[in-house]
């Protein structure tokens, strides 16, 4: 769940794909100027030109009511063909970028594994991505490699499989350390489980690893948030990821909510009023413990942010594969007043398998491309370096109205998200996007 797809639909601090984009036929606004992309790494924070890869695998153990992705419970048939799919769409990636005009590279230092749960897979399938990955770019040395998994999954084939594939860093989708609320949204898995998970992957030497959490799951109530926050700080590990329980139409615990139903458990869901105090104690709480947010969502110690999600608020370019995976490249001709290209995949699987569907286009002009750098900067603690990105004085106005109603701040060169604006960063971000230039 830690994991984006790498879409811009609307931003919401509860989900991790973050659908924050532009509508067909949204009017066109002047033109602010190029952007310059920097060629050269260090900083996970600084713009660079070397890709990412995001890899959808849509299959579950089970459906989780409270999930909106494009993901569920199918046979080892469909993924076999998803997976041959899967490999084939990977070997036409170059063919695929420059046919829509955009800059491809092939050196690499990130891949992430998401879902869906990775970890469903066989063995072998598991490995054949890898190897497709491979076969097609440059995989630096020092390249991040994560793997989402259901707790309870790592079976020592699994993990053999993982470990020859490079995988060094796992993202476990916890949820929560209450056996209670674990089961009242379908998972499997037991707090148990979790812990046992983290054990072995030390044991096997991967020690990079993040945890899941979701505040306003039902049976919630502040004194299991405070187990479940010190349950997290006990197992010790670098990365955590806290997300807001997502009330929308595109759930069955969504939709449940909406309809005032008890299917669910929907009527054991906590008040919005108690969720939003359950999320503001977990970032005082893992500030204390030496595990401070850094994202809206996402919380790290020193070093072990998210190499690949940075990616996405950064606006760093990425690939992404297999269904409803998103892309963000860079155009190849800097002469036009194009910035960059985004592609979406269907979210039907099976036009995917079939290959009888193309991603989807989306042109980023420059004007577009200074709206997307202030609400992803923005999701970033550190927030906006006001000297060194030019496009922030187009905005001098809605900044002054933000900062006068107390959800912006400026600390030192930087513009960042009060912690009042973190709760209210859809209305935030809303401010940046179609609005005219100068």
């Amino acid at each position: 769940m830690e994991g984006a797809n790498g879409s811009l639909g609307k931003v919401k601090v509860g989900k991790p794909g973050f659908h924050f984009g532009r509508s067909p036929g949204w009017p066109d606004h002047p033109i602010l100027g190029s952007f310059n992309h920097a060629t050269t790494s260090g900083s996970p924070y600084n713009r660079t030109t070397v890709l990412g890869i995001y890899v959808s695998v849509p299959f579950c153990r089970s459906k989780c009511s409270f999930c909106n992705f494009a993901s569920g419970v199918f046979s080892r048939d469909k993924m076999h063909a998803y997976v041959a799919r899967l490999r084939e769409e990977i070997a036409s990636a170059e063919a695929l970028a420059m046919g829509f005009g955009a800059k491809f590279e092939r050196s690499i230092d990130s891949i992430y594994l998401g879902g869906g749960t990775p970890t469903t897979l066989a063995p072998d399938q598991i490995l054949s991505i890898f190897h497709a990955i491979r076969d097609q770019f440059d995989v630096r040395p020092e390249a991040e490699i994560t793997v989402e998994c259901a707790p309870g999954t790592l079976r020592p084939e699994i993990l053999d499989a993982l470990l020859e594939g490079g995988t060094n860093r796992i993202s476990l989708g916890t949820q929560s350390f209450i056996n209670e609320e674990i089961k009242s949204v379908g998972r499997l898995h037991t707090a148990e489980q979790t812990l046992t998970d983290i054990g072995t992957l030390r044991a096997a030497g991967i020690s990079n690893i993040n945890v899941d959490l979701i505040a306003g799951l039902p049976h919630q109530t502040a004194d299991t948030w405070h187990i479940s926050l010190n349950q997290l700080a006990q197992s010790g590990v670098p990365h955590a990821s806290v997300y807001i329980l997502e009330v929308d139409e595109d759930s069955r615990l969504g939709r449940e909510l909406m309809a005032g139903g008890e299917r669910y458990h929907a009527h054991h869901v906590p008040d919005s009023d108690l969720v939003a105090d359950l999320y503001l104690e977990a970032i005082d709480f893992l500030d204390g413990v030496g595990v401070p947010q850094y994202e809206i969502s996402n919380f790290a110690g020193p070093g072990s942010e998210s190499r690949h999600n940075l990616k996405y608020w950064t606006r760093q370019p990425y690939l992404g594969f297999g269904l409803d995976a998103h892309s963000m490249l860079y155009a190849s001709n800097t002469s036009t007043k194009l910035e960059c290209i985004r592609l979406a995949n269907t979210d039907d699987l099976a036009a995917f398998s079939a290959g009888s569907s193309k991603p989807e286009p989306t042109l980023v002009d420059d004007q577009q491309a200074s709206e997307e750098i202030m609400f992803l900067g923005l999701r970033l603690n550190r927030g906006i370096d006001v000297e060194g990105e030019p496009v922030v004085q187009h905005f001098k106005q809605q900044i002054g109205e933000l900062c006068n109603a107390g959800l912006l701040e400026q600390c030192g060169t930087f513009l960042r998200l009060t912690p009042q604006g973190r709760l209210l960063s859809n209305e935030v971000f809303e401010r940046f996007i179609a609005v005219p230039a100068g």
